[in-house]
């Protein structure tokens, strides 16, 4: 069994939408497809079946290799929780969990997420090399939530995903 430690990763946005389109946004898979983990022109597959025990699934193409994203529905409390696992197989088998809050403040929004990132090591790294790999898990994801909530926020609040898709 692979040694692994975890670290976790919180943000948050204030976002000029109702909590129910941003709560969408994370759960309708005609949506799900034009920001989360992908976009609607390199789109492959966008399901799930939102339910608690359901799984989603996310498949971009990227130049010749496709991305799989995926997991199971932990939580569901619409529209101001979202609990769920995160899977990449490709990468590792490992299994993160996200929880999605969003909360109406007048006429927008602010969604909280939190990552729980379970980062893999070797049994004999010393902890400086533990925490160097748990710093570079965070700071990756980080940076890839960053630019999916820049295409979220563009999609809830004009309905459309403009150029920052490829960013």
């Amino acid at each position: 069994m692979k040694k692994t430690s975890t670290i976790v990763l919180t943000m948050a946005r204030r976002l000029n939408a109702s909590s129910n389109d941003v709560y969408k946004a994370w759960t309708k898979p005609e949506l799900m497809k034009k920001w989360l983990f992908t976009t609607d022109s390199t789109n492959v597959v966008a399901k799930n079946d939102f339910r608690i025990g359901g799984v989603w699934e996310i498949v971009d193409r990227r130049g010749d290799e496709e991305y799989r994203a995926t997991g199971e529905y932990l939580e569901i409390d619409a529209p101001h929780r979202l609990e769920f696992s995160f899977i990449m197989p490709q990468f590792n088998d490992l299994q993160d969990r996200i929880v999605v809050w969003v909360s109406q403040v007048r006429d927008a929004c602010e969604m909280t997420f939190k990552q729980e990132i379970v980062v893999p090591h070797e049994e004999d790294w010393s902890e400086k090399e533990i925490e160097t790999a748990m710093a570079d898990y965070s700071g990756q994801s980080e940076e890839g939530w960053d630019r999916m909530f820049e295409n979220l926020k563009q999609l809830v609040e004009t309905g459309d995903v403009g150029i920052r898709e490829g960013k």
